[in-house]
Parts: structure tokens; C-alpha cells; sequence
């Protein structure tokens, strides 16, 4: 099985390109103990998001099958435009309010604000978009491969 996995996640990773920049590792080791306090995570630039988002990756890695965990911050006014992910997707929203909807192209009034505690979960292939008034932090979860899929092509921060 496992060796039918390695060659889907590769695909994933050429095809979407990768989630985070090569230079950001997953904070923790395979099987090991973990406990982390908010001023230990590592933020870096997310290249397969709009300008602006920082991830630190705490559990991982995405691109293989194996459980993450990230977060990911948003600045103020941040506006993540409809896509889709290979996987099911668990956002838990840590701080500020992360304002989400379904469809193929972000409309404002069709989201919902889900505030500091709240939790969404998103099924395979979901066409959804996102975006905040204020920072936000959210955290995602799930089991990998990982990847982000733009509904519109044009909307890829990695094809400019």
C-alpha cells in the first residue's frame, strides 16, 4: 500500500506544486513526544496561498500519508479565493474569526463567521473559499497528501 501512496503523493506535489517552501520541516519527529507553546512555532511564507498567509507546520510532513497538523495566519482583510484540497480538511479557529463559504468563487455573503473556537470540516474535493476582517489563526488537520487546487486557475499565487 504504502508503495502505492509514495508515487500518489509525488503526483499531488509536481502537479499542485508543494504547500510550503522546502526550507520549512515539520517541527516534530515521527513518533515522538511533542509539546509546543505558540511562541515556539516557526512561520514561513506560503507559496500556494495569496501573498500575505505565514504556515507553521507543527506536525507532518503534508505531502506524504501521514497525519498534520498546521497553522496557518492570516492578516487582516485576507481573501483566499475559492479551491479545493485531496483531502478531508479539520479548521479549528484559534484566534480572530475566519469568515468561510462553499462554492466556486468567494462571495462574502454567502460565508459564515466562525470565530475563536469554532470547527469546520471540509470533505474531499469541496469547492470552498475564505476570508478575515482581522487577523486569524486557524489550525488545519487531516492525513495527507496535501494539496490546494484553485477553482479559477488564474487565482494560483504559483502560476504568477
Amino acid at each position: 500500500m504504502k508503495k502505492i501512496l509514495k508515487p500518489v503523493a509525488v503526483g499531488l506535489l509536481l502537479l499542485l506544486g508543494a504547500l510550503l517552501p522546502a526550507s520549512v520541516a515539520s517541527q516534530s519527529a515521527a513518533h515522538t513526544h511533542m509539546m509546543l507553546v505558540p511562541g515556539e512555532l516557526k512561520w514561513a511564507d506560503v507559496p500556494s496561498l495569496p501573498p500575505g498567509a505565514k504556515i507553521a507546520v507543527i506536525e507532518g510532513p503534508v505531502s506524504e500519508a501521514v497525519p498534520f497538523t498546521f497553522r496557518i495566519k492570516f492578516p487582516a482583510n485576507y481573501m483566499l479565493p475559492a479551491h479545493w484540497h485531496p483531502a478531508v480538511e479539520h479548521v479549528t479557529v484559534i484566534s480572530g474569526a475566519f469568515n468561510m463559504g462553499m462554492g466556486d468563487k468567494l462571495d462574502k455573503s454567502q460565508t459564515r463567521a466562525l470565530v475563536a473556537g469554532s470547527f469546520a470540516v471540509m470533505q474531499p474535493k469541496t469547492n470552498h473559499f475564505a476570508w478575515t476582517r482581522k487577523e486569524t489563526v486557524v489550525q488545519v488537520h487531516g492525513v495527507g497528501p496535501w494539496g490546494i487546487t484553485y477553482v479559477n486557475p488564474e487565482d494560483d499565487p504559483r502560476k504568477k
